[in-house]
């Protein structure tokens, strides 16, 4: 990245002007997930306290050379650039894997995990559960921004990916996703059957139809998700929500203040991840300038006209962690036609890949060892 935008970053960092709060009691208790002091939003505390680290003590140049230590390609498909890692394993017989990171997260997601899936001997694990991987940066996020044209759904992505690995030479291959990445690679299993040999996800995002059938007999334990479903969807959903309807009215603001860059990114980055995991993420946003493009995948899924009804089919993999959104099995399956494994686990968070790569390494290798 030029030097001269960091700069700019930096003087741009100086020159912020803060915003006032509530004097907000952080000794109260919990409601819900949303930690004492958040509950207006992302609090100026963890914003100034991270905004003074990107400004002095960050240092993106050392990310960017982990970034650049593999190799990278663009493309065009479908009128869209398309930015992707492309690490082959040096192990033959290697099954090929597409990764899709989410929102606000990017290829950053996916750099601990890089090694032990190619390279398994290295990292403890065993020569035949090796892959190769494919991670391309979603369409208008980051190096693939932005977006030149609307309608870039979940659903064109998907056809996007499906001729993104044809183009590699992939015959067979597996789909990897978390968040974004959740909803992308089911349709890639539905665009793509015949050569998509599985599906492993992070979450299944399942919702009830309204239809009271699909509450009858609930466990307790699944009552209990419902609630925490609407708990999230009433007090933390305001990104989906505003990218939804208006993603543009909310860019003008993203694009001229890093700070408050910071702070939309912060929402579902929080205290969970790394400082620096959540500065990488939202510096390649900045630097790309796409909080535009990246917001529109949102309106763009909401005002998709494809939508299919029917169940995928491909054999699909769960790899659930703590204080993530937990899917109810009885409406996954409604959705999800062929569920073979369904793992929770009682640590990690929504960035598995980063808060917990051995474990989330651990239940791809078994996924895949069925499949290959």
């Amino acid at each position: 990245m030029p030097q001269a935008d960091l700069d700019d970053l930096k003087q741009r960092l100086a020159r912020t002007r803060w915003t006032d709060e509530l004097p907000l009691d952080d000794s109260g208790p919990q409601r819900g997930p949303i930690a004492p002091g958040w509950e207006y939003g992302v609090p100026l505390s963890y914003v100034r306290r991270l905004a003074g680290y990107w400004q002095d003590g960050y240092d993106w140049r050392a990310w960017e050379a982990r970034i650049n230590a593999w190799p990278q390609f663009t493309t065009e498909i479908d009128g869209q650039n398309i930015h992707f890692l492309h690490v082959r394993s040096g192990e033959p017989g290697a099954v090929p894997l597409i990764l899709t990171h989410g929102w606000p997260g990017s290829i950053v997601e996916y750099l601990d995990v890089i090694g032990p899936l190619t390279d398994p001997q290295a990292h403890g694990g065993e020569a035949a559960d090796a892959f190769d991987l494919v991670i391309p940066s979603l369409p208008g996020f980051a190096f693939s921004g932005p977006t030149r044209e609307s309608g870039w759904s979940r659903y064109r992505t998907a056809r996007a990916w499906a001729e993104l690995m044809r183009r590699l030479g992939y015959d067979r291959y597996g789909a990897v996703g978390n968040d974004v990445g959740s909803e992308v690679s089911p349709e890639v299993g539905r665009v793509d059957p015949d050569r998509v040999i599985g599906i492993h996800v992070t979450q299944l995002f399942s919702f009830p139809s309204g239809d009271p059938a699909e509450f009858a007999d609930l466990s307790a334990d699944d009552l209990a998700l419902l609630q925490f479903l609407k708990f999230f969807d009433d007090n933390m959903s305001a990104f989906n929500k505003l990218q939804s309807t208006q993603p543009q009215t909310l860019a003008h603001a993203l694009a001229d203040s890093p700070v408050g860059q910071l702070a939309w990114s912060g929402q579902l980055f929080g205290p969970a991840v790394s400082d620096d995991f959540a500065l990488t993420n939202i510096t390649i946003y900045w630097l790309t300038n796409t909080a535009a493009s990246a917001g529109r995948k949102y309106y763009d899924d909401m005002h998709a006209t494809e939508r299919p009804s029917e169940p995928t089919t491909v054999a699909t993999g769960l790899a659930s962690f703590a204080n993530d959104f937990r899917p109810i099995r009885r409406l996954a399956e409604r959705d999800h036609g062929n569920i073979v494994s369904w793992h929770t686990y009682d640590t990690g968070g929504h960035y598995a890949a980063h808060q917990v790569p051995d474990l989330l390494v651990s239940d791809i290798r078994e996924f895949y060892r069925h499949l290959r």
